[in-house]
């Protein structure tokens, strides 16, 4: 006889979370929560909630008074969340969006944007010497991840970030936005002299991903010893990355970054700082 698989259920304090989009189908954070809350042995859940922008307002609110601890917002409500948040993080104010909401016992609703914190974190795990503070930094794409990650760039010190996106006049207002004298804007497609002192290499857009155009960039000037990294996680060696590898750079994919920004959320709606483990990444990444 086959013994039966232990099952979970919730009870009547159970704690409740999600992750609000139009559409949702597609994210892993139902996935990566639901292994940490079976890993800690939480009272609580955390689901997939399909809202159309016209319905946000309403069901964030709803949400809130159901007894929900938080919700993560994906697109395209990251923007939308803003407003509606009576106390905004000084991140989230700055990057101009917000991906975590949490439901105070007050009633207020706390926004932040997570998305800079998971990417420095991926890197300070995958490459445990990295100092921000070394040399210039480029930055490929000028959207929403780019402005997440510039702000925390920024915050760690680095003391130059070059910016580089297929539409150049979409890169300088975000420098003329951020007022900051570490940001330039250089040309696209990117010199090989562009990439000649720097230390780090990131690419922010959607180039490379499945489905996506693939990235050209000739980086014939990149240092060897520059640290190449993409947000993209489908595939999870992008051509990029590849191509770094390929040519003696270290690399760090991208899937690091989703599973980090979750932890700032989770802390706050179930209590613990989990950890990103490799079981972790495999479990996220495993079809079923």
């Amino acid at each position: 006889m086959t013994a039966r698989k232990p099952y979970r259920t919730l009870s009547g304090t159970s704690r409740l979370a999600g992750v609000m989009g139009w559409p949702v189908s597609h994210s892993k954070s139902p996935r990566l929560h639901g292994y940490w809350l079976a890993k800690y042995g939480i009272d609580g859940s955390y689901m997939p909630l399909p809202v159309e922008p016209e319905n946000f307002q309403a069901a964030l609110i709803s949400l809130r008074n159901l007894g929900f601890s938080g919700v993560n917002v994906t697109i395209p409500q990251k923007e939308m969340a803003m407003p509606e948040c009576d106390e905004l993080s000084d991140r989230a104010r700055r990057i101009g969006a917000v991906n975590t909401v949490t439901f105070a016992k007050d009633g207020r609703l706390l926004g932040d944007n997570t998305d800079g914190f998971g990417f420095i974190e991926n890197l300070r795990q995958e490459a445990p010497d990295i100092d921000f503070t070394f040399g210039p930094a480029v930055v490929l794409g000028a959207g929403g991840a780019s402005r997440a990650i510039l702000v925390a760039l920024l915050d760690e010190g680095s003391p130059e970030i070059r910016i580089a996106n297929r539409t150049r006049a979409r890169a300088e207002d975000l420098v003329r936005e951020f007022n900051d004298p570490r940001l330039t804007v250089i040309d696209w497609p990117v010199s090989p002299d562009a990439l000649s002192d720097v230390s780090l290499l990131v690419n922010t857009t959607s180039l490379g991903m499945v489905g996506q155009p693939k990235l050209d960039i000739d980086m014939d000037g990149l240092p060897t010893s520059a640290l190449v990294t993409d947000i993209v996680y489908a595939p999870l060696i992008t051509g990029l990355l590849q191509q770094a590898k390929d040519r003696g750079n270290p690399i760090v994919d991208g899937l690091g970054m989703l599973l980090h920004q979750a932890r700032p959320g989770f802390h706050r709606w179930f209590g613990i700082d989990p950890e990103v483990t490799q079981e972790l990444r495999d479990f996220v990444l495993s079809p079923d």
